[in-house]
């Protein structure tokens, strides 16, 4: 490969094409009327004759009719519960919300933050994935394993929480390759450490396997230090651009050098055959290597920078774990990850001073997730009345809380069939920056997409459940006048469901 195929390489991650183009809320939510959730209950409509439901009454709407600026109602302790979860888990079942409601507030955020990952039963031969025929990571096969257990997952909160490291710690598949473990242990990775502190998060991913594959790591040495995760290391993981200089990325490349991948059995196993097939001798370094027993990088200190180093205004000897903590000790870094979780659970503007009341809290805890999450979640900001359906759920998010609100678990491998067309597939964002949030997730063929995900997925489950109070468990009986007469006009089960699900209310959270 020549040097400049080699640099479009090494850029690949950023020049991966952006999510849908941004559009207002209000677009959003008129697309969501008049567009593919109006087609799919106009559709099921038309060929119902079973007798009316149970009509909604008049006083279940507390929507403005014009700007659909929905009145809050989290003054009551009820209602908060049921934003918390849209807003910490992937839904709930009516019985899940109805035990949340009994427990209260309080309790049930205590409950999803204290409550340590639980993890899912392992992949089936993930372990030994290689080159070898037959032994490629199956990508449906991940997805779908990963799906299934943010569904069944007693710790819902923490499953939420591996999706958003998944979303800032970004690789995909396309460059990590399915000739390794390195997707597949990366998200374990991102689950053990989902709650933790973030100076042991930078580190793990500093060393993950995928990650030094993904952004060249593994290939930095001294003498010829590659500067792609210095730099996201500072500009997307914790600091923000504008807040380093280019000698800063130079210095901490340098400093970063020294890692390789881990070698698995399979992997030595075949590299050992592919040698054999193209008649070549084993080498006798590849013929004495044993697999190496950790799932992290492997630090060769002979590969390795040493002497003095300037770093974001130090002059030392450095080593990973002292660049980590360099960056932590820079002013812009809490604000810069309190911000991001502040757009990811809270408001898509968050105002700044409670970022800064945020970033101060996460330096006292000493950069603590689980307190910063925990400080969240009981502040005023996130049950405000501005707070309420001010962000937009992400395809995972809708989809795996319809199949939650259906009861039907078998719906998350639908999941994997729409996800490209909503813009969301896992292991595979569209950047290094990672997915986009709120009102990028939506246009006019997304719209579409998530009505007939809904329609698909209301058809595909035989036993419903009842439908009558769906206003209520799923909507919080706040609703636009359009959505209100859409439910009194359905005409049975199916109809009613659809109508509840595809419509903006339930896109909200």
């Amino acid at each position: 490969m020549d040097e400049q195929a080699s640099a479009e390489a090494a850029e690949a991650p950023r020049k991966r094409a952006r999510g849908p183009r941004t559009l207002d809320r209000r677009t959003v939510l008129g697309a969501a009327i008049l567009g593919g959730a109006g087609m799919a209950t106009g559709r099921l409509l038309a060929g119902t004759r079973t007798p009316e439901r149970i009509r909604v009454p008049v006083t279940g709407t507390l929507a403005n009719a014009e700007g659909l600026d929905w009145v809050s109602p989290l003054g009551d302790d009820s209602a908060k519960v049921a934003h918390l979860l849209r807003r910490t888990t992937f839904g709930y079942t009516q019985a899940e919300l109805e035990q949340a409601q009994s427990d209260g507030y309080a309790r049930t955020v205590e409950r999803l933050v204290e409550s340590p990952p639980a993890e899912p039963k392992p992949l089936a031969n993930a372990d030994k994935a290689s080159q070898l025929p037959g032994q490629q990571l199956r990508l449906e096969e991940l997805r779908a394993w990963w799906l299934d257990w943010m569904l069944a997952s007693p710790t819902p909160f923490a499953e939420r929480m591996t999706l958003f490291w998944h979303g800032h710690f970004t690789s995909d598949f396309r460059k990590v390759g399915l000739q390794s473990p390195f997707v597949y242990w990366q998200n374990q990775t991102w689950r053990r450490f989902a709650l933790g502190d973030l100076r042991t998060m930078l580190y793990e991913v500093t060393v993950d396997p995928a990650m030094l594959r993904y952004l060249d790591l593994a290939q930095s040495t001294a003498r010829n230090p590659n500067e792609n995760y210095a730099r996201e290391l500072m500009e997307l993981y914790t600091m923000g651009a504008g807040t380093f200089g280019e000698d800063d990325v130079k210095s901490a490349s340098k400093a970063l050098s020294g890692w390789r991948e881990p070698r698995t059995e399979s992997m030595i196993e075949a590299a050992k055959q592919e040698a054999m097939q193209r008649g070549r001798t084993i080498p006798p370094q590849l013929a004495s290597a044993k697999p190496d027993a950790v799932r992290t990088g492997v630090f060769a200190r002979e590969r390795s920078h040493t002497g003095g180093l300037p770093f974001l205004g130090v002059t030392r000897q450095w080593d990973t774990q002292a660049v980590i903590d360099r960056i932590l000790e820079m002013d812009v870094t809490a604000p810069f990850v309190a911000r991001k979780v502040a757009v990811q659970f809270v408001s898509p503007s968050p105002d700044e001073e409670y970022v800064a009341a945020l970033a101060a809290g996460f330096r006292r805890t000493k950069y603590s997730v689980k307190e910063l999450m925990r400080t969240v979640l009981l502040s005023p900001e996130f049950t405000s009345q501005a707070a309420y359906r001010s962000l937009i759920k992400s395809p995972i998010e809708l989809m795996l809380s319809t199949a939650k609100a259906l009861g039907n678990s078998a719906l998350a491998r639908l999941a994997t069939q729409f996800g490209e067309q909503m813009g969301q597939t896992l292991f595979d964002p569209p950047s290094v920056g990672g997915w986009p949030n709120n009102e990028s997730w939506i246009s006019s063929n997304a719209m579409l997409a998530r009505a007939n995900f809904v329609t698909t997925a209301v058809t595909q489950t035989r036993r419903l459940p009842p439908a009558e109070r769906v206003h209520a468990t799923q909507l919080d009986s706040v609703l636009s006048p359009q959505t209100l007469r859409l439910l009194n006009e359905a005409r049975d089960e199916r109809a009613r469901w659809i109508v509840a699900l595809a419509g903006p209310e339930f896109q909200l959270k």
